[in-house]
């Protein structure tokens, strides 16, 4: 008698990403800017932004989620897409302007050129264009 586990009757998708914030309002009116959209919901607690991707990207409290949260803040990143090096450095520009700190200022990589920021928290944000 086999231990595995049952196969999954269908693919899964991932189609909420959260990270942890200080400061769920604040984050969310950060976020607002940078995304040029407004949450959908915002507590004191959790905000969250619907993306037109399909992706909703919520801000939660890092001082009520559940279970408790451990790790050190930056261990993971958000990515954005742009549609090509003029455009990551634009908005690079547009970040500078803002007083977003950058960890990574406009680098040419393997995959395209790309830029990283932080977020009040900590938090990676990387923007990319692939090889033109």
């Amino acid at each position: 008698m086999s231990n595995a586990p049952a196969p999954v009757s269908q693919a899964l998708d991932i189609n909420y990403a959260m990270l942890y914030v200080d400061n769920p309002p604040a984050s969310a009116s950060f976020y607002a800017g940078l995304l040029g959209r407004q949450p959908i919901e915002v507590s004191p607690t959790f905000a969250l932004f619907a993306m037109a991707s399909g992706l909703m990207f919520g801000l939660w409290s890092k001082h009520s989620v559940e279970p408790k949260a451990s790790g050190a803040i930056g261990g993971a990143e958000i990515a954005i897409k742009v549609a090509s090096s003029v455009a990551v450095r634009a908005t690079h520009a547009d970040w500078v302007t803002r007083g977003l700190t950058i960890a990574q200022a406009p680098t040419a990589m393997d995959f395209g050129t790309t830029f990283v920021a932080l977020d009040p928290d900590g938090h990676r944000l990387r923007v990319f264009a692939t090889a033109d």
